[in-house]
C-alpha cells in the first residue's frame, strides 16, 4: 500500500484540485500598533514565585568561569571525526541517582 492511498482505493485529490485555502488578511500598521499598546497596558495574567532552590540554581549556572573550551573542542573533533561514543549506563546510573537525590529532598522536606 502506497503512503497516503486508503485501503478502499479512493485517494485525496490531486493539491491542484483542493480547494484554495483562504489567505489571512495583513494587519495594519495601525492595527499592531493598537494591539502592542493593549498588551502593555493590561495587567498581568499571572503572578510567578521563584523557589529559593530556583534561585540558588540560576546562580549556579552564572558565569563562574568553568566552560571548558579545550573540552569542548576535544569533543567537537571527536563527534566530527566519529569517534564520540555514548556511555550509556553511565548516563542512567547519574540519571537515577538525580532521580533519588530529588525524592530524598521531597521526604526531608515533608518531615
Amino acid at each position: 500500500m502506497k503512503i497516503g492511498n486508503s485501503p478502499d482505493g479512493s485517494a485525496s485529490p490531486p493539491k491542484a484540485e483542493r480547494p484554495a485555502a483562504r489567505k489571512p488578511e495583513a494587519a495594519s500598521t495601525t492595527d499592531i500598533v493598537r494591539q502592542t499598546a493593549q498588551a502593555a497596558t493590561s495587567a498581568p495574567s499571572a503572578q510567578v514565585d521563584i523557589s529559593s532552590a530556583a534561585k540558588l540554581a540560576a546562580s549556579a549556572g552564572a558565569d563562574d568561569g568553568s566552560f571548558d573550551a579545550a573540552k569542548v573542542a576535544r569533543i567537537s573533533k571527536a563527534i566530527s571525526e566519529g569517534k564520540f561514543t555514548v556511555n550509556a549506563n553511565a548516563i542512567a546510573d547519574k540519571l537515577v541517582s538525580n532521580a533519588q537525590e530529588l525524592l530524598d529532598s521531597r521526604v526531608n522536606k515533608q518531615h
